[in-house]
Protein backbone atom coordinates (compact mmCIF):
# COMPACT_ATOMS: atom_id res chain seq x y z
CA UNK A 1 0.00 0.00 0.00
CA UNK A 2 1.45 3.36 -1.01
CA UNK A 3 1.66 6.30 1.37
CA UNK A 4 2.03 10.05 0.94
CA UNK A 5 5.59 11.33 1.64
CA UNK A 6 5.86 13.16 4.93
CA UNK A 7 6.54 16.88 4.78
CA UNK A 8 9.51 18.16 6.77
CA UNK A 9 8.88 19.63 10.21
CA UNK A 10 9.76 23.26 10.88
CA UNK A 11 11.95 24.24 12.61
CA UNK A 12 14.12 21.21 11.86
CA UNK A 13 15.35 19.15 14.82
CA UNK A 14 19.04 19.20 15.61
CA UNK A 15 19.55 15.51 14.83
CA UNK A 16 18.48 16.12 11.23
CA UNK A 17 21.65 18.01 10.45
CA UNK A 18 24.43 17.39 12.96
CA UNK A 19 26.07 14.84 10.70
CA UNK A 20 26.56 17.41 7.96
CA UNK A 21 29.96 18.90 7.33
CA UNK A 22 30.02 22.37 8.91
CA UNK A 23 29.93 25.32 6.57
CA UNK A 24 33.25 27.18 6.28
CA UNK A 25 33.70 29.94 8.84
CA UNK A 26 34.09 33.60 8.01
CA UNK A 27 37.54 35.07 8.26
CA UNK A 28 38.58 38.55 9.26
CA UNK A 29 41.77 40.52 9.77
CA UNK A 30 42.29 40.89 13.52
CA UNK A 31 44.86 42.58 15.77
CA UNK A 32 47.19 40.52 17.92
CA UNK A 33 47.32 39.83 21.65
CA UNK A 34 44.77 37.68 23.37
CA UNK A 35 44.20 35.31 26.22
CA UNK A 36 45.78 31.84 26.03
CA UNK A 37 43.34 29.00 26.62
CA UNK A 38 43.54 25.24 26.28
CA UNK A 39 41.32 24.03 23.46
CA UNK A 40 41.05 21.11 21.05
CA UNK A 41 42.35 21.75 17.55
CA UNK A 42 39.61 23.67 15.70
CA UNK A 43 38.80 23.39 12.04
CA UNK A 44 41.26 25.07 9.69
CA UNK A 45 39.69 27.88 7.71
CA UNK A 46 41.06 28.97 4.36
CA UNK A 47 41.09 32.74 3.73
CA UNK A 48 38.03 33.90 1.87
CA UNK A 49 38.65 34.89 -1.76
CA UNK A 50 37.73 38.49 -2.60
CA UNK A 51 34.22 38.52 -3.96
CA UNK A 52 33.51 39.90 -7.40
CA UNK A 53 31.40 43.07 -7.41
CA UNK A 54 27.93 41.66 -6.67
CA UNK A 55 24.77 42.42 -8.50
CA UNK A 56 22.14 44.13 -6.35
CA UNK A 57 20.90 41.33 -4.04
CA UNK A 58 17.26 40.30 -3.97
CA UNK A 59 15.27 41.25 -0.89
CA UNK A 60 16.48 38.96 1.93
CA UNK A 61 14.26 36.10 2.96
CA UNK A 62 11.71 36.47 0.18
CA UNK A 63 10.20 33.06 1.04
CA UNK A 64 10.03 33.92 4.74
CA UNK A 65 8.61 37.32 3.85
CA UNK A 66 5.82 35.70 1.85
CA UNK A 67 4.99 33.37 4.74
CA UNK A 68 5.14 36.29 7.18
CA UNK A 69 2.61 38.17 5.08
CA UNK A 70 0.33 35.12 5.01
CA UNK A 71 0.72 34.53 8.74
CA UNK A 72 -0.16 38.14 9.57
CA UNK A 73 -3.00 38.58 7.10
CA UNK A 74 -5.91 40.35 8.75
CA UNK A 75 -3.81 41.30 11.77
CA UNK A 76 -4.31 45.05 11.47
CA UNK A 77 -1.69 47.75 11.82
CA UNK A 78 0.79 45.69 13.82
CA UNK A 79 0.85 43.08 11.06
CA UNK A 80 1.64 45.54 8.31
CA UNK A 81 4.80 45.86 6.29
CA UNK A 82 4.67 49.55 7.14
CA UNK A 83 5.29 48.94 10.87
CA UNK A 84 8.31 46.73 10.21
CA UNK A 85 9.73 49.10 7.60
CA UNK A 86 9.34 52.03 9.98
CA UNK A 87 11.24 50.12 12.66
CA UNK A 88 14.06 49.37 10.22
CA UNK A 89 14.17 53.05 9.23
CA UNK A 90 14.52 54.10 12.87
CA UNK A 91 17.32 51.59 13.37
CA UNK A 92 19.10 52.95 10.29
CA UNK A 93 18.78 56.47 11.69
CA UNK A 94 20.20 55.15 14.97
CA UNK A 95 23.37 53.90 13.29
CA UNK A 96 22.69 50.40 11.90
CA UNK A 97 24.23 50.24 8.42
CA UNK A 98 24.18 46.56 7.40
CA UNK A 99 21.52 46.29 4.68
CA UNK A 100 21.05 42.57 5.22
CA UNK A 101 20.31 43.11 8.92
CA UNK A 102 17.91 45.96 8.17
CA UNK A 103 16.20 43.80 5.55
CA UNK A 104 15.75 41.02 8.08
CA UNK A 105 14.28 43.41 10.66
CA UNK A 106 11.82 44.71 8.07
CA UNK A 107 10.83 41.13 7.19
CA UNK A 108 10.35 39.26 10.49
CA UNK A 109 6.95 39.95 12.13
CA UNK A 110 8.03 40.66 15.72
CA UNK A 111 4.46 40.82 17.03
CA UNK A 112 4.04 37.09 16.32
CA UNK A 113 6.71 36.32 18.92
CA UNK A 114 4.95 37.89 21.92
CA UNK A 115 1.67 37.77 23.78
CA UNK A 116 -1.27 39.43 21.97
CA UNK A 117 -1.61 41.92 24.81
CA UNK A 118 1.83 43.32 24.00
CA UNK A 119 1.40 43.35 20.20
CA UNK A 120 0.78 47.10 20.16
CA UNK A 121 4.33 47.59 21.47
CA UNK A 122 5.97 45.07 19.11
CA UNK A 123 7.60 47.64 16.84
CA UNK A 124 8.89 49.93 19.55
CA UNK A 125 12.59 49.67 20.33
CA UNK A 126 11.97 48.06 23.69
CA UNK A 127 12.70 44.80 25.51
CA UNK A 128 9.41 43.14 26.44
CA UNK A 129 8.54 40.22 28.75
CA UNK A 130 7.94 36.78 27.24
CA UNK A 131 7.37 34.90 30.48
CA UNK A 132 9.59 32.85 32.79
CA UNK A 133 11.43 36.05 33.83
CA UNK A 134 12.85 36.39 30.31
CA UNK A 135 12.53 39.12 27.68
CA UNK A 136 12.61 39.61 23.93
CA UNK A 137 15.59 41.86 23.23
CA UNK A 138 15.34 45.38 21.86
CA UNK A 139 15.49 45.39 18.04
CA UNK A 140 18.37 47.87 18.19
CA UNK A 141 20.41 45.47 20.32
CA UNK A 142 19.55 42.47 18.12
CA UNK A 143 20.61 44.47 15.05
CA UNK A 144 23.79 45.77 16.62
CA UNK A 145 24.98 42.34 17.76
CA UNK A 146 24.30 40.70 14.39
CA UNK A 147 25.94 43.60 12.57
CA UNK A 148 29.07 43.11 14.70
CA UNK A 149 29.16 39.43 13.71
CA UNK A 150 28.78 40.42 10.05
CA UNK A 151 31.44 43.14 10.01
CA UNK A 152 33.41 42.94 6.76
CA UNK A 153 30.68 41.11 4.83
CA UNK A 154 28.62 42.56 1.99
CA UNK A 155 24.80 42.25 1.96
CA UNK A 156 24.93 39.26 -0.40
CA UNK A 157 27.40 37.38 1.84
CA UNK A 158 25.69 35.47 4.67
CA UNK A 159 27.30 34.35 7.87
CA UNK A 160 28.07 30.64 7.75
CA UNK A 161 27.13 28.48 10.78
CA UNK A 162 25.81 30.50 13.75
CA UNK A 163 25.18 29.34 17.32
CA UNK A 164 22.68 31.30 19.43
CA UNK A 165 22.65 30.87 23.21
CA UNK A 166 19.18 31.67 24.52
CA UNK A 167 16.42 31.09 21.96
CA UNK A 168 13.79 32.77 24.08
CA UNK A 169 10.69 33.29 21.95
CA UNK A 170 12.61 32.71 18.69
CA UNK A 171 12.63 36.26 17.32
CA UNK A 172 16.39 36.75 17.17
CA UNK A 173 16.80 33.29 15.62
CA UNK A 174 14.35 34.31 12.89
CA UNK A 175 16.31 37.49 12.18
CA UNK A 176 19.57 35.51 12.17
CA UNK A 177 18.09 33.01 9.70
CA UNK A 178 17.95 35.78 7.09
CA UNK A 179 21.57 36.76 7.76
CA UNK A 180 23.22 33.32 7.89
CA UNK A 181 23.37 29.98 6.11
CA UNK A 182 22.59 27.95 9.24
CA UNK A 183 21.35 28.88 12.72
CA UNK A 184 21.59 26.56 15.73
CA UNK A 185 19.80 27.88 18.81
CA UNK A 186 19.77 26.53 22.38
CA UNK A 187 17.19 27.23 25.09
CA UNK A 188 17.44 25.93 28.68
CA UNK A 189 13.80 26.65 29.66
CA UNK A 190 11.54 23.94 28.24
CA UNK A 191 8.34 26.06 27.91
CA UNK A 192 10.26 28.75 26.02
CA UNK A 193 11.82 26.13 23.75
CA UNK A 194 8.32 24.87 22.91
CA UNK A 195 7.05 28.43 22.52
CA UNK A 196 9.84 29.25 20.05
CA UNK A 197 8.99 26.16 17.99
CA UNK A 198 5.33 27.22 17.87
CA UNK A 199 6.24 30.80 16.96
CA UNK A 200 8.59 29.77 14.15
CA UNK A 201 6.42 27.01 12.70
CA UNK A 202 4.08 29.28 10.65
CA UNK A 203 7.10 30.92 9.01
CA UNK A 204 8.55 27.52 7.99
CA UNK A 205 12.12 28.81 8.28
CA UNK A 206 14.30 26.09 6.68
CA UNK A 207 17.70 26.91 8.19
CA UNK A 208 17.00 27.07 11.96
CA UNK A 209 17.69 24.10 14.25
CA UNK A 210 16.35 24.41 17.81
CA UNK A 211 17.84 22.50 20.73
CA UNK A 212 16.68 22.17 24.33
CA UNK A 213 19.71 22.09 26.61
CA UNK A 214 22.34 23.93 28.61
CA UNK A 215 23.60 26.79 26.47
CA UNK A 216 26.77 27.16 28.54
CA UNK A 217 27.89 23.82 27.10
CA UNK A 218 27.30 24.84 23.50
CA UNK A 219 26.70 22.22 20.80
CA UNK A 220 29.97 20.36 20.29
CA UNK A 221 28.28 17.90 17.93
CA UNK A 222 27.59 20.75 15.47
CA UNK A 223 30.81 22.76 16.02
CA UNK A 224 32.80 24.62 14.86
CA UNK A 225 30.72 27.77 14.46
CA UNK A 226 31.75 30.79 12.44
CA UNK A 227 29.70 33.00 14.76
CA UNK A 228 28.31 32.69 18.30
CA UNK A 229 25.83 35.10 19.89
CA UNK A 230 24.72 35.08 23.53
CA UNK A 231 21.39 36.51 24.68
CA UNK A 232 22.22 36.40 28.41
CA UNK A 233 25.00 37.96 30.49
CA UNK A 234 27.53 36.01 32.55
CA UNK A 235 30.63 36.97 34.49
CA UNK A 236 32.65 35.58 31.59
CA UNK A 237 32.13 33.70 28.34
CA UNK A 238 32.00 29.93 28.99
CA UNK A 239 35.14 28.08 27.95
CA UNK A 240 33.10 25.53 26.00
CA UNK A 241 31.85 28.26 23.68
CA UNK A 242 35.36 29.58 23.04
CA UNK A 243 36.46 26.07 22.10
CA UNK A 244 33.56 25.75 19.63
CA UNK A 245 34.35 29.01 17.84
CA UNK A 246 36.15 28.44 14.53
CA UNK A 247 39.48 30.14 13.81
CA UNK A 248 38.61 33.45 12.16
CA UNK A 249 35.21 33.39 13.84
CA UNK A 250 33.50 35.99 16.03
CA UNK A 251 31.59 35.73 19.29
CA UNK A 252 29.44 38.53 20.70
CA UNK A 253 28.16 38.41 24.27
CA UNK A 254 27.00 40.65 27.09
CA UNK A 255 29.24 40.26 30.16
CA UNK A 256 28.90 41.52 33.71
CA UNK A 257 31.23 44.34 34.73
CA UNK A 258 31.05 44.52 38.56
CA UNK A 259 33.29 47.60 38.91
CA UNK A 260 35.37 47.94 42.05
CA UNK A 261 32.96 46.00 44.23
CA UNK A 262 32.04 48.96 46.48
CA UNK A 263 28.96 48.34 48.68
CA UNK A 264 25.79 49.34 46.91
CA UNK A 265 27.49 49.82 43.57
CA UNK A 266 25.30 49.00 40.59
CA UNK A 267 26.43 45.99 38.59
CA UNK A 268 26.59 46.85 34.90
CA UNK A 269 26.99 44.90 31.66
CA UNK A 270 28.73 45.58 28.38
CA UNK A 271 29.01 43.90 25.02
CA UNK A 272 32.19 41.92 24.46
CA UNK A 273 33.38 40.99 20.96
CA UNK A 274 35.79 38.03 20.85
CA UNK A 275 37.68 37.14 17.66
CA UNK A 276 39.57 33.85 17.41
CA UNK A 277 43.06 34.34 15.99
CA UNK A 278 44.32 30.76 16.16
CA UNK A 279 44.03 27.67 18.34
CA UNK A 280 45.12 29.43 21.54
CA UNK A 281 44.73 33.19 20.96
CA UNK A 282 41.62 35.34 21.18
CA UNK A 283 41.29 39.10 20.76
CA UNK A 284 38.73 40.83 22.98
CA UNK A 285 37.08 44.22 22.41
CA UNK A 286 34.85 45.79 25.07
CA UNK A 287 31.96 47.78 23.60
CA UNK A 288 28.90 49.66 24.83
CA UNK A 289 26.80 49.13 27.95
CA UNK A 290 23.78 46.82 27.67
CA UNK A 291 21.31 45.03 29.92
CA UNK A 292 20.42 41.32 29.59
CA UNK A 293 18.96 38.60 31.77
CA UNK A 294 21.55 36.48 33.64
CA UNK A 295 23.34 33.59 31.94
CA UNK A 296 22.58 30.38 33.85
CA UNK A 297 23.59 26.74 33.57
CA UNK A 298 21.41 23.64 33.54
CA UNK A 299 17.90 23.12 32.20
CA UNK A 300 14.45 23.65 33.69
Amino acid sequence: MSSTPRRPRFPLPLDAVVERKPAPARTAGMPAVGKRVAAPAPATVKPRKPAAPPAPPPPPGSAVEARASAATAGGGGMASDRARSALAARLRAGGIRDERVLGAISTVPRHLFMEPGLASQAYEDAALPIGHQQTISKPSVVSRMIELLREGLTPDQPLARVLEIGTGCGYQAAVLSLCAQEVFSIERIRPLHEQAKANLRPLRVPNIRLHYGDGMLGLPQAAPFSSIILAAAGMEVPQALLEQLAIGGRLIAPVVTPGNGAPGQTVTQQLLLIERLNRHRFHRTALEAVFFVPLKSGTI
